[in-house]
Protein backbone atom coordinates (compact mmCIF):
# COMPACT_ATOMS: atom_id res chain seq x y z
CA UNK A 1 0.00 0.00 0.00
CA UNK A 2 0.89 3.70 -0.49
CA UNK A 3 2.05 5.39 2.10
CA UNK A 4 1.97 8.92 3.37
CA UNK A 5 5.46 9.92 2.34
CA UNK A 6 4.89 8.41 -1.27
CA UNK A 7 2.68 11.38 -2.37
CA UNK A 8 -0.23 9.09 -1.99
CA UNK A 9 -3.45 9.83 -4.45
CA UNK A 10 -7.50 9.93 -3.87
CA UNK A 11 -10.35 10.26 -6.47
CA UNK A 12 -12.55 11.69 -4.98
CA UNK A 13 -16.69 11.25 -5.95
CA UNK A 14 -18.71 14.59 -5.68
CA UNK A 15 -22.30 13.09 -5.46
CA UNK A 16 -25.55 15.56 -5.93
CA UNK A 17 -26.82 17.65 -2.17
CA UNK A 18 -25.54 20.45 -0.39
CA UNK A 19 -22.94 18.88 1.63
CA UNK A 20 -20.83 19.00 -1.95
CA UNK A 21 -19.66 22.21 -0.72
CA UNK A 22 -18.07 20.61 1.89
CA UNK A 23 -15.79 18.65 -0.66
CA UNK A 24 -13.85 21.79 -1.56
CA UNK A 25 -12.58 22.26 1.35
CA UNK A 26 -11.66 18.20 1.95
CA UNK A 27 -9.49 18.77 -1.19
CA UNK A 28 -7.64 21.72 0.20
CA UNK A 29 -6.75 19.64 3.25
CA UNK A 30 -5.75 16.81 0.94
CA UNK A 31 -3.76 18.88 -0.56
CA UNK A 32 -2.26 20.46 2.11
CA UNK A 33 -0.82 17.10 3.17
CA UNK A 34 0.53 16.62 -0.25
CA UNK A 35 -2.05 14.27 -1.17
CA UNK A 36 -2.62 14.50 -5.04
CA UNK A 37 -6.48 14.51 -5.65
CA UNK A 38 -8.77 13.63 -8.93
CA UNK A 39 -12.23 14.74 -8.90
CA UNK A 40 -15.02 13.11 -10.52
CA UNK A 41 -18.61 15.36 -10.59
CA UNK A 42 -21.78 13.61 -11.14
CA UNK A 43 -24.48 15.33 -13.10
CA UNK A 44 -25.88 15.98 -9.39
CA UNK A 45 -23.26 17.11 -7.97
CA UNK A 46 -22.55 19.92 -11.06
CA UNK A 47 -25.65 21.22 -9.17
CA UNK A 48 -24.19 22.60 -6.39
CA UNK A 49 -20.19 23.13 -6.93
CA UNK A 50 -18.60 23.54 -10.28
CA UNK A 51 -15.80 21.98 -12.34
CA UNK A 52 -14.01 25.05 -12.47
CA UNK A 53 -13.85 25.23 -8.69
CA UNK A 54 -12.90 21.88 -7.65
CA UNK A 55 -9.92 22.17 -10.80
CA UNK A 56 -8.95 25.03 -9.04
CA UNK A 57 -8.27 23.47 -5.92
CA UNK A 58 -7.26 20.21 -7.03
CA UNK A 59 -4.89 21.19 -9.62
CA UNK A 60 -6.00 19.00 -11.82
CA UNK A 61 -8.67 18.16 -14.52
CA UNK A 62 -12.43 17.38 -13.31
CA UNK A 63 -14.42 14.49 -15.33
CA UNK A 64 -17.68 14.54 -15.74
CA UNK A 65 -19.04 12.27 -18.12
CA UNK A 66 -18.45 8.21 -18.92
CA UNK A 67 -17.22 9.15 -22.44
CA UNK A 68 -15.33 12.76 -21.86
CA UNK A 69 -12.18 11.00 -21.02
CA UNK A 70 -9.14 11.68 -23.31
CA UNK A 71 -9.10 8.95 -25.25
CA UNK A 72 -11.58 6.24 -24.72
CA UNK A 73 -10.39 3.82 -27.22
CA UNK A 74 -7.80 3.02 -24.27
CA UNK A 75 -10.79 1.77 -21.57
CA UNK A 76 -9.50 5.28 -19.63
CA UNK A 77 -12.04 4.87 -17.07
CA UNK A 78 -10.97 1.94 -16.32
CA UNK A 79 -7.43 3.39 -15.69
CA UNK A 80 -8.83 6.00 -13.72
CA UNK A 81 -10.82 3.66 -11.66
CA UNK A 82 -6.99 2.21 -10.54
CA UNK A 83 -4.78 4.88 -10.05
CA UNK A 84 -5.46 6.09 -7.11
CA UNK A 85 -4.91 4.96 -3.81
CA UNK A 86 -8.42 5.28 -1.93
CA UNK A 87 -11.27 6.65 -4.07
CA UNK A 88 -13.48 8.83 -1.70
CA UNK A 89 -17.34 9.73 -1.99
CA UNK A 90 -18.39 12.70 -0.62
CA UNK A 91 -21.15 13.48 -0.51
CA UNK A 92 -22.19 9.41 -0.83
CA UNK A 93 -25.75 10.23 -1.88
CA UNK A 94 -28.44 7.37 -1.14
CA UNK A 95 -28.33 7.22 -5.01
CA UNK A 96 -24.94 6.75 -5.15
CA UNK A 97 -24.41 3.76 -2.77
CA UNK A 98 -27.75 1.91 -4.29
CA UNK A 99 -25.94 1.81 -7.45
CA UNK A 100 -22.82 0.64 -5.52
CA UNK A 101 -24.52 -1.88 -3.61
CA UNK A 102 -26.50 -3.35 -6.97
CA UNK A 103 -23.31 -3.35 -8.88
CA UNK A 104 -25.13 -0.43 -11.91
CA UNK A 105 -22.85 1.40 -13.80
CA UNK A 106 -25.44 3.78 -16.10
CA UNK A 107 -22.61 7.01 -15.48
CA UNK A 108 -19.10 7.66 -15.02
CA UNK A 109 -18.91 7.43 -10.85
CA UNK A 110 -20.86 4.27 -11.03
CA UNK A 111 -18.86 2.43 -13.22
CA UNK A 112 -15.59 3.68 -11.53
CA UNK A 113 -16.75 2.13 -8.28
CA UNK A 114 -17.61 -1.39 -10.00
CA UNK A 115 -14.49 -1.39 -12.47
CA UNK A 116 -11.91 -0.51 -9.46
CA UNK A 117 -9.97 -2.88 -7.71
CA UNK A 118 -9.36 0.14 -5.19
CA UNK A 119 -10.85 0.80 -1.72
CA UNK A 120 -13.67 2.72 -1.52
CA UNK A 121 -14.21 5.06 1.41
CA UNK A 122 -17.77 6.73 1.69
CA UNK A 123 -19.05 9.76 3.49
CA UNK A 124 -23.07 9.25 3.28
CA UNK A 125 -25.16 12.81 2.82
CA UNK A 126 -29.04 12.61 2.67
CA UNK A 127 -32.13 13.51 4.82
CA UNK A 128 -32.70 11.67 7.68
CA UNK A 129 -35.32 8.96 6.35
CA UNK A 130 -33.30 8.30 3.42
CA UNK A 131 -30.66 7.28 5.90
CA UNK A 132 -33.03 4.95 8.29
CA UNK A 133 -34.99 3.96 5.02
CA UNK A 134 -34.41 0.06 4.92
CA UNK A 135 -33.29 0.17 1.50
CA UNK A 136 -31.00 2.37 2.36
CA UNK A 137 -29.60 0.15 5.30
CA UNK A 138 -29.64 -2.73 3.42
CA UNK A 139 -27.77 -0.93 0.63
CA UNK A 140 -25.29 0.28 3.51
CA UNK A 141 -25.12 -2.94 5.03
CA UNK A 142 -24.25 -4.82 1.84
CA UNK A 143 -21.63 -2.16 0.96
CA UNK A 144 -19.87 -2.69 4.19
CA UNK A 145 -19.71 -6.73 3.69
CA UNK A 146 -18.04 -6.06 0.60
CA UNK A 147 -15.33 -4.14 2.21
CA UNK A 148 -16.65 -0.30 1.82
CA UNK A 149 -15.53 1.88 4.94
CA UNK A 150 -17.64 4.51 5.50
CA UNK A 151 -17.26 8.07 8.09
CA UNK A 152 -20.82 8.99 9.58
CA UNK A 153 -23.20 10.69 8.76
CA UNK A 154 -23.72 13.00 11.74
CA UNK A 155 -26.49 14.11 13.50
CA UNK A 156 -27.58 17.45 13.06
CA UNK A 157 -29.65 20.37 11.10
CA UNK A 158 -30.11 19.77 7.82
CA UNK A 159 -30.39 22.01 4.47
CA UNK A 160 -34.67 20.79 4.27
CA UNK A 161 -35.04 22.21 7.76
CA UNK A 162 -35.59 18.31 9.91
CA UNK A 163 -32.71 17.29 12.18
CA UNK A 164 -31.42 13.64 12.16
CA UNK A 165 -28.84 11.53 11.24
CA UNK A 166 -28.21 12.06 7.87
CA UNK A 167 -25.38 14.77 7.59
CA UNK A 168 -22.61 14.45 5.87
CA UNK A 169 -19.35 14.45 8.37
CA UNK A 170 -17.24 17.34 8.10
CA UNK A 171 -14.15 17.22 6.39
CA UNK A 172 -11.66 17.43 8.92
CA UNK A 173 -13.18 14.01 9.78
CA UNK A 174 -13.13 12.67 6.69
CA UNK A 175 -9.61 13.58 5.99
CA UNK A 176 -8.86 12.04 9.43
CA UNK A 177 -10.44 8.68 8.13
CA UNK A 178 -8.35 8.99 4.60
CA UNK A 179 -5.18 9.36 6.49
CA UNK A 180 -5.64 6.97 8.74
CA UNK A 181 -6.35 4.29 5.56
CA UNK A 182 -3.20 5.84 3.72
CA UNK A 183 -1.40 5.30 6.80
CA UNK A 184 -2.14 1.20 7.13
CA UNK A 185 -4.75 1.85 10.09
CA UNK A 186 -7.59 -1.15 9.86
CA UNK A 187 -11.01 -0.99 9.68
CA UNK A 188 -13.07 -1.55 12.71
CA UNK A 189 -14.65 -4.76 11.75
CA UNK A 190 -16.14 -8.11 13.69
CA UNK A 191 -18.79 -10.22 13.83
CA UNK A 192 -21.70 -7.52 14.14
CA UNK A 193 -20.22 -5.13 10.94
CA UNK A 194 -23.39 -4.51 9.03
CA UNK A 195 -25.75 -4.69 12.11
CA UNK A 196 -27.07 -1.24 13.58
CA UNK A 197 -27.74 -1.52 17.19
CA UNK A 198 -29.96 1.32 19.04
CA UNK A 199 -28.54 1.56 22.69
CA UNK A 200 -30.26 3.74 25.44
CA UNK A 201 -28.11 4.23 28.38
CA UNK A 202 -27.94 6.68 31.90
CA UNK A 203 -30.92 7.96 33.46
CA UNK A 204 -33.52 10.70 32.77
CA UNK A 205 -34.62 13.40 34.23
CA UNK A 206 -38.19 14.64 35.03
CA UNK A 207 -38.81 18.03 35.81
CA UNK A 208 -40.89 19.08 39.14
CA UNK A 209 -40.50 22.70 38.24
CA UNK A 210 -37.40 24.79 36.28
CA UNK A 211 -35.17 24.13 39.12
CA UNK A 212 -35.83 20.45 40.43
CA UNK A 213 -36.23 17.56 38.78
CA UNK A 214 -36.25 13.78 39.57
CA UNK A 215 -33.60 10.90 39.18
CA UNK A 216 -32.00 8.49 40.07
CA UNK A 217 -27.92 7.11 40.64
CA UNK A 218 -27.37 5.49 36.83
CA UNK A 219 -24.15 7.09 35.74
CA UNK A 220 -24.49 5.65 32.71
CA UNK A 221 -21.03 3.48 32.71
CA UNK A 222 -22.89 0.52 31.39
CA UNK A 223 -24.68 1.40 28.68
CA UNK A 224 -21.67 3.35 27.56
CA UNK A 225 -19.43 0.44 27.81
CA UNK A 226 -22.09 -1.55 26.19
CA UNK A 227 -22.03 0.86 23.05
CA UNK A 228 -18.40 1.11 22.79
CA UNK A 229 -18.02 -2.91 23.06
CA UNK A 230 -20.63 -3.19 20.01
CA UNK A 231 -18.90 -0.78 18.00
CA UNK A 232 -15.20 -2.39 18.64
CA UNK A 233 -17.54 -6.01 16.98
CA UNK A 234 -17.79 -3.48 14.12
CA UNK A 235 -21.31 -2.59 14.64
CA UNK A 236 -22.92 0.40 13.43
CA UNK A 237 -24.05 1.69 16.96
CA UNK A 238 -26.28 5.14 18.26
CA UNK A 239 -26.31 6.20 21.43
CA UNK A 240 -29.21 7.49 22.73
CA UNK A 241 -28.48 9.22 26.16
CA UNK A 242 -29.99 10.53 29.38
CA UNK A 243 -27.56 13.27 31.32
CA UNK A 244 -24.78 11.87 32.28
CA UNK A 245 -20.80 12.91 33.31
CA UNK A 246 -18.75 10.50 30.73
CA UNK A 247 -17.03 11.15 27.88
CA UNK A 248 -19.13 9.26 24.41
CA UNK A 249 -17.61 6.12 23.21
CA UNK A 250 -15.41 7.08 20.24
CA UNK A 251 -16.76 6.23 17.08
CA UNK A 252 -20.58 6.34 18.51
CA UNK A 253 -22.74 8.84 17.50
CA UNK A 254 -24.92 10.20 20.59
CA UNK A 255 -28.47 11.35 21.08
CA UNK A 256 -28.46 13.73 24.44
CA UNK A 257 -32.21 13.63 26.24
CA UNK A 258 -33.24 14.45 29.48
CA UNK A 259 -36.31 13.04 29.98
CA UNK A 260 -38.36 9.60 29.14
CA UNK A 261 -40.21 11.18 26.65
CA UNK A 262 -37.26 12.50 24.98
CA UNK A 263 -35.62 9.35 25.11
CA UNK A 264 -38.81 7.14 23.71
CA UNK A 265 -38.82 9.78 20.93
CA UNK A 266 -35.16 9.18 19.94
CA UNK A 267 -35.45 6.12 20.10
CA UNK A 268 -38.44 5.72 17.89
CA UNK A 269 -36.47 8.00 15.37
CA UNK A 270 -33.59 5.70 15.45
CA UNK A 271 -35.72 2.32 14.72
CA UNK A 272 -34.67 0.32 12.58
CA UNK A 273 -32.27 -1.64 13.65
CA UNK A 274 -31.04 -5.39 14.16
CA UNK A 275 -30.67 -5.29 17.80
CA UNK A 276 -32.05 -2.72 20.53
CA UNK A 277 -30.39 -2.68 24.21
CA UNK A 278 -32.27 -1.01 26.79
CA UNK A 279 -29.65 -0.02 29.36
CA UNK A 280 -31.30 3.32 30.57
CA UNK A 281 -32.49 3.48 33.95
CA UNK A 282 -35.52 5.31 32.61
CA UNK A 283 -37.80 7.09 35.85
CA UNK A 284 -41.19 5.13 35.68
CA UNK A 285 -43.19 8.11 36.65
CA UNK A 286 -43.39 11.94 36.25
CA UNK A 287 -44.99 14.88 37.49
CA UNK A 288 -48.46 15.71 36.10
CA UNK A 289 -48.74 18.91 34.26
CA UNK A 290 -46.18 21.73 33.98
CA UNK A 291 -44.71 23.92 36.62
CA UNK A 292 -43.56 26.95 35.22
CA UNK A 293 -42.25 28.41 38.19
CA UNK A 294 -40.25 27.16 40.79
CA UNK A 295 -42.44 26.17 43.51
CA UNK A 296 -42.31 28.14 47.11
CA UNK A 297 -42.64 27.43 49.97
CA UNK A 298 -46.20 28.14 51.53
CA UNK A 299 -47.89 27.90 54.84
CA UNK A 300 -49.71 24.43 53.37
CA UNK A 301 -47.10 22.85 53.57
CA UNK A 302 -45.02 21.05 50.79
CA UNK A 303 -46.99 20.82 47.72
CA UNK A 304 -48.90 17.62 46.68
CA UNK A 305 -47.40 16.36 43.25
CA UNK A 306 -49.55 13.71 41.36
CA UNK A 307 -47.35 11.37 39.16
CA UNK A 308 -48.00 9.59 36.27
CA UNK A 309 -46.71 6.77 33.91
CA UNK A 310 -43.68 7.25 31.98
CA UNK A 311 -43.91 5.99 28.42
CA UNK A 312 -42.25 2.07 28.22
CA UNK A 313 -39.13 2.56 25.92
CA UNK A 314 -38.37 -1.35 26.02
CA UNK A 315 -42.75 -2.70 25.90
CA UNK A 316 -43.53 -0.26 22.68
CA UNK A 317 -39.97 -2.04 20.86
CA UNK A 318 -40.56 -5.66 21.89
CA UNK A 319 -44.22 -5.53 21.16
CA UNK A 320 -43.80 -3.78 17.56
CA UNK A 321 -45.96 -5.26 14.51
CA UNK A 322 -43.85 -4.11 12.17
CA UNK A 323 -40.28 -3.28 12.28
CA UNK A 324 -39.21 -5.23 15.62
CA UNK A 325 -35.67 -5.27 15.90
CA UNK A 326 -34.27 -8.96 15.67
CA UNK A 327 -33.21 -8.88 19.19
CA UNK A 328 -34.49 -7.04 21.92
CA UNK A 329 -32.65 -6.16 25.50
CA UNK A 330 -33.86 -5.17 28.26
CA UNK A 331 -31.92 -4.74 31.63
CA UNK A 332 -33.48 -5.05 35.29
CA UNK A 333 -32.47 -3.08 38.37
CA UNK A 334 -33.49 -4.76 41.17
CA UNK A 335 -33.07 -4.66 44.85
CA UNK A 336 -34.78 -7.46 45.83
CA UNK A 337 -35.74 -11.15 44.01
CA UNK A 338 -33.22 -10.55 41.10
CA UNK A 339 -34.13 -13.29 38.93
CA UNK A 340 -38.19 -13.41 40.32
CA UNK A 341 -38.57 -9.77 39.02
CA UNK A 342 -36.52 -10.31 35.89
CA UNK A 343 -38.37 -13.38 34.95
CA UNK A 344 -41.29 -11.16 35.15
CA UNK A 345 -40.13 -8.15 33.52
CA UNK A 346 -39.10 -10.80 30.92
CA UNK A 347 -42.61 -12.03 30.03
CA UNK A 348 -44.07 -8.34 31.01
CA UNK A 349 -42.21 -6.34 27.88
CA UNK A 350 -41.95 -9.22 25.57
CA UNK A 351 -38.22 -8.77 25.07
CA UNK A 352 -36.11 -11.71 24.11
CA UNK A 353 -33.13 -11.35 27.24
CA UNK A 354 -33.06 -9.74 30.40
CA UNK A 355 -29.69 -8.18 32.20
CA UNK A 356 -30.45 -8.22 35.68
CA UNK A 357 -28.71 -5.86 37.90
CA UNK A 358 -28.75 -5.72 41.85
CA UNK A 359 -28.32 -2.46 42.76
CA UNK A 360 -29.23 -2.46 46.21
CA UNK A 361 -26.60 -0.46 48.35
CA UNK A 362 -23.75 -3.20 49.26
CA UNK A 363 -23.76 -4.00 45.49
CA UNK A 364 -21.78 -0.61 44.64
CA UNK A 365 -23.29 -1.23 40.94
CA UNK A 366 -25.33 2.03 40.28
CA UNK A 367 -22.89 4.60 39.98
CA UNK A 368 -19.80 2.00 40.60
CA UNK A 369 -17.38 0.64 38.09
CA UNK A 370 -18.25 -3.34 38.52
CA UNK A 371 -21.10 -5.38 37.63
CA UNK A 372 -22.21 -8.66 38.19
CA UNK A 373 -24.56 -9.60 35.51
CA UNK A 374 -27.55 -12.33 35.41
CA UNK A 375 -29.01 -13.39 32.18
CA UNK A 376 -32.76 -14.11 32.20
CA UNK A 377 -34.12 -15.39 28.93
CA UNK A 378 -37.23 -17.98 28.61
CA UNK A 379 -34.58 -21.10 28.59
CA UNK A 380 -33.32 -20.21 31.69
CA UNK A 381 -31.05 -17.86 33.69
CA UNK A 382 -27.14 -17.86 34.07
CA UNK A 383 -25.20 -16.36 36.56
CA UNK A 384 -22.08 -14.33 35.07
CA UNK A 385 -19.09 -13.31 37.65
CA UNK A 386 -18.41 -10.11 38.95
CA UNK A 387 -16.60 -7.60 35.92
CA UNK A 388 -15.88 -4.57 35.64
CA UNK A 389 -18.24 -2.69 33.34
CA UNK A 390 -16.11 -2.98 30.16
CA UNK A 391 -15.19 -6.29 30.11
CA UNK A 392 -19.09 -7.58 31.21
CA UNK A 393 -20.16 -5.06 28.36
CA UNK A 394 -17.65 -7.45 25.65
CA UNK A 395 -19.38 -10.56 27.77
CA UNK A 396 -22.64 -9.40 26.86
CA UNK A 397 -21.93 -8.32 23.36
CA UNK A 398 -20.25 -11.95 22.27
CA UNK A 399 -22.93 -13.35 24.03
CA UNK A 400 -25.78 -11.26 21.50
CA UNK A 401 -23.12 -12.85 18.79
CA UNK A 402 -23.61 -16.25 19.67
CA UNK A 403 -27.57 -15.73 19.79
CA UNK A 404 -27.50 -14.19 16.62
CA UNK A 405 -25.24 -16.63 14.88
CA UNK A 406 -27.76 -19.67 15.98
CA UNK A 407 -30.59 -17.94 15.05
CA UNK A 408 -29.61 -16.18 11.50
CA UNK A 409 -26.14 -18.40 10.78
CA UNK A 410 -23.97 -15.37 10.14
Amino acid sequence: MTTLTDHPSVLLIVGGGIAAYKSLELIRLLRGAEIQVRTVLTKAGAQFVTPLSLASLSGEKVFEDLFSLTDETEMGHIELSRQADLIVIAPATADLLAKAANGLANDLASTLLLASNKPALAAPAMNWRMWEHPATRRNHAQLRADGMRFVGPNEGAMACGETGFGRMAEPEEIFAAIRAYLAGAPEPRGPLAGKKIVITAGPTHEPIDPVRYIANRSSGKQGYAVARAARAAGADVILVSGPVTIPPPEGVPVIRVETAREMAAAVDAALPCDIFIAAAAVADWRIAGDHAEKIKKGKKGPPDLKLVENPDILAKVSQLQNGRPGLVVGFAAETEKLVEHARRKLARKGCDLIVANDVSPASGVMGGDENTMVIVTAEGVTSWPKLDKDAAAVMLVEHLVEILAQREGF
